[in-house]
Formats: C-alpha cells, sequence, structure tokens
C-alpha cells in the first residue's frame, strides 16, 4: 500500500474523471480539481427585512475577494495566487494541490442600490446582508377590453 501522501485512494490519480478522455471534451479546473464543487458553498437565510447570504471561501484573504453589484446581479469573485519560486527555498514539493486561480458566483438580486448592500469577511466566511425589495402591486383592474 502506497503513502496517503501520493493520494487520497491508492487508484485517485489512475481512475479518475479525466480517465481515457479527449482534451476537447472536457476542462479540468487546476485551482481545486475534483474539490471544486466544494467551493463557495452558499447559505441564504431571509429575515423580516433582509436576505443574509454566507459564503464559504476558506483560504482567501480579504483583499483576494472582490463583490460587484450590477444590472441586477451581485457577483462573487475570489483570486488566489501562489509564488513558484518559494519552492526551492524550503525543500523539494512532492506533492502541490494548491494553485493559482480563480472563482465566481452570480446570484440576481433584483433593483438594489449598492450602498444598500453590506459585506463582512471574517473566519473564512462572506457575509453579506440584502435589503428586500418592496413588493409590486398589481394593477386592481384585471378586465381587459377586447376591441
Amino acid at each position: 500500500m502506497l503513502p496517503s501522501i501520493f493520494s487520497e485512494n491508492l487508484f485517485d490519480d489512475f481512475f479518475n474523471d479525466d480517465f481515457m478522455r479527449l482534451p476537447a471534451w472536457g476542462r479540468h479546473d487546476p485551482l481545486y480539481g475534483k474539490r471544486g464543487k466544494n467551493l463557495m458553498k452558499t447559505d441564504v437565510r431571509e429575515t423580516e427585512d433582509t436576505y443574509e447570504v454566507d459564503i464559504d471561501l476558506p483560504g482567501f484573504k480579504k483583499d483576494e475577494i472582490t463583490v460587484d453589484l450590477k444590472e441586477g446581479y451581485l457577483t462573487i469573485q475570489a483570486a488566489k495566487g501562489l509564488d513558484k519560486d518559494e519552492q526551492d527555498k524550503k525543500g523539494k514539493y512532492i506533492r502541490q494541490e494548491r494553485y493559482a486561480g480563480a472563482c465566481s458566483r452570480s446570484f440576481y438580486v433584483g433593483d438594489i442600490k449598492p450602498e444598500d448592500v453590506s459585506a463582512k469577511y471574517e473566519d473564512g466566511i462572506l457575509r453579506i446582508s440584502l435589503p428586500k425589495a418592496g413588493k409590486k402591486e398589481l394593477p386592481k383592474q384585471s378586465t381587459i377590453a377586447i376591441g
């Protein structure tokens, strides 16, 4: 049996999703690989006046995250870079799973002003508070005149 430093499972690197796959069929994401589906897990809570969005972004620093509100879409982007020159300073890497890259996620939130949105990043969790938009009343007259 091989030591666990080589892989989580003895056959992970041999029998993975890319086994016998042509490069044109799929795209390999080197940022987080097969764990990419666990990235940016999001919880949305509704309170009386707001929607509270919690997004898991472990390992990112505050300055590596941007939150943008444009045309009704809230977009969260996180980008990470690694210095490749550091690997020779403290020894030779046997396995390296951390890469440079970026990830993003967007949500449609409607017509909200950016100054009404607040965000806070603490302990690997980005917390965003969005105000609820006022409910739009439908016109009281429901009959349509036929001409």
